[in-house]
């Protein structure tokens, strides 16, 4: 699987993209039919301290599978996004399965 990780409007983090690959290289472990991850991390001005927002786009066999978090830091973000891409893969694999 490859990752792609984007900083809009941001400085870039090495601690984050090392976060986030070694997540994403969990789930591809776990589902080795991912074929491409791409990671936006961006920062927007929120009155109500959110604004941290990580946006996962994979490509896997099929439609592409998108989730995208809004929280207050990056890393909270980060975790909230890959748990939700981790639903839709479990969805995703159910419907693989071979009877």
């Amino acid at each position: 699987m490859t990752i792609n990780i984007q900083y809009v409007q941001m400085p870039t983090s090495e601690s984050m993209s090392a976060i986030i690959t070694s997540k994403l290289e969990k789930l591809a472990n776990k589902y080795d039919w991912i074929i491409k991850a791409d990671v936006f991390f961006k920062l927007e001005n929120d009155p109500s301290g959110l604004g941290k927002i990580c946006e996962i786009r994979l490509s896997a066999p099929g439609p592409r599978l998108f989730a995208k978090s809004n929280q207050d830091n990056f890393e909270k973000a980060a975790a909230t996004t890959i748990k939700e891409l981790e639903n839709q893969l479990k969805k995703r694999k159910e419907i693989f399965k071979k009877y």
